[in-house]
């Protein structure tokens, strides 16, 4: 059964499955082992208590997770409890039924766990990968979204567009278990992205990987305004901050046990975009500042970079990326047990008094 609510902020893990060399033996994982690394994972952020657990979606070969619905379905049947979404469904390329479709027979898997998470991603080889164009970049999502969203809501769709075939008396099945499938969306930081996802009254996923975090709060500010100019209440508008993560008992050994991955995941996503230059340990040192929105510390300076976080946000979920870079999954999954033993707890608790 899914997991009862529990006050305070709901904590969680995701991975974009990448792919690359380890900085510190050169070794690569085939897809393979990385998607089982990936299991593996889930089933201890269940243990742990950990509350969401997300898969994104890529289409390249140094990615091991184009379909992340097939994945959370394989995770649905190792765990018990944690929620599961994608991180994110790339809604401007897939198909909004079966992309929905896909979703609710997760759900059906995991007795009412699933979730979608839906962006417009950070690549664009799926354009021409399903025959979109890359000109319609805004206006697809906006008419996959709405497609979406109309698909949670009733069971048999009458709906037309302009990038997709019209619905006549549709019927969209399987129904979920939950009475409505949820729906965030992926915001960097657009303040064009904050207001739709407050004009259409889902939940905001606010991706923050680096400088001072108040500078996104005007984009929390922009998509409340936009949920309630568009009558939706305001306990609907659910802010959500995603962002990396390593823990380790100190600061000190947290930053010195992860530069070397933080740099080589930067420098392989870089080339990708045609950049190569490697991160310095002193540029590094200087991202990881206190007065940053990088979360790689002791327990201790992870917690009050969140709660210092929740002050400006009120948000209402937190997830971590941790396993970027190549790290060794032991790594992983130590900086997941401080995340769900030590950090948890505390934010936790200091949540639900507000």
């Amino acid at each position: 059964m899914a997991k009862k609510e529990r006050a305070g902020i709901e904590i969680g893990v995701y991975t974009l499955a990448d792919i690359g060399p380890d900085p510190l033996t050169g070794k690569t994982l085939t897809a393979k082992e990385r998607v089982k690394e990936i299991i593996q994972a889930a089933k201890l952020a269940d243990e742990a208590g950990l509350d969401i657990f997300g898969v994104g979606e890529h289409h390249r070969l140094d990615y091991a997770a184009s379909s992340p619905a097939v994945i959370l379905a394989a995770i649905a049947q190792a765990t018990k409890q944690i929620r599961l979404t994608s991180t994110t469904s790339v809604l401007s390329t897939l198909d909004p039924v079966r992309l929905f479709e896909d979703f609710a027979t997760l759900d059906l898997l995991s007795d009412g766990r699933a979730e979608i998470l839906a962006g417009r991603g950070a690549f664009i080889e799926s354009f021409p990968l399903f025959g979109y164009r890359t000109d319609d970049y805004d206006a697809l999502f906006e008419e996959h979204l709405e497609l979406l969203l109309k698909l949670t809501q009733k069971e048999t769709v009458t709906w037309s567009g302009k990038y997709r075939p019209s619905l006549k008396n549709a019927d969209i099945a399987p129904r979920p278990v939950q009475e409505e499938l949820p729906i965030w969306l992926g915001v960097g930081g657009s303040p064009e992205s904050a207001s739709r996802a407050g004009r259409f009254g889902v939940g905001m996923a606010l991706a923050i990987l680096g400088g001072n975090p108040k500078r996104f709060k005007p984009l929390v500010d922009y998509y409340h305004q936009a949920g309630i100019d568009a009558g939706h209440a305001p306990e609907q508008l659910k802010v959500g901050v995603t962002g990396h993560a390593y823990i380790a008992e100190t600061t000190q050994q947290a930053k010195d046990e992860f530069y070397p991955y933080y740099a080589n995941y930067w420098w392989y996503v870089n080339r990708q975009r045609g950049m190569g230059r490697r991160m310095s340990r002193t540029e590094f040192d200087q991202v990881t500042a206190p007065d940053t929105a990088l979360l790689v510390g002791s327990p201790q300076q992870v917690t009050e970079k969140i709660l210092e976080q929740h002050e400006l946000f009120g948000h209402q979920r937190f997830l971590a990326q941790l396993d970027i870079g190549a790290q060794p999954f032991d790594k992983v999954a130590k900086s997941m047990e401080l995340l769900a033993t030590e950090v948890a707890p505390v934010l936790r608790r200091e949540t639900s008094k507000s």
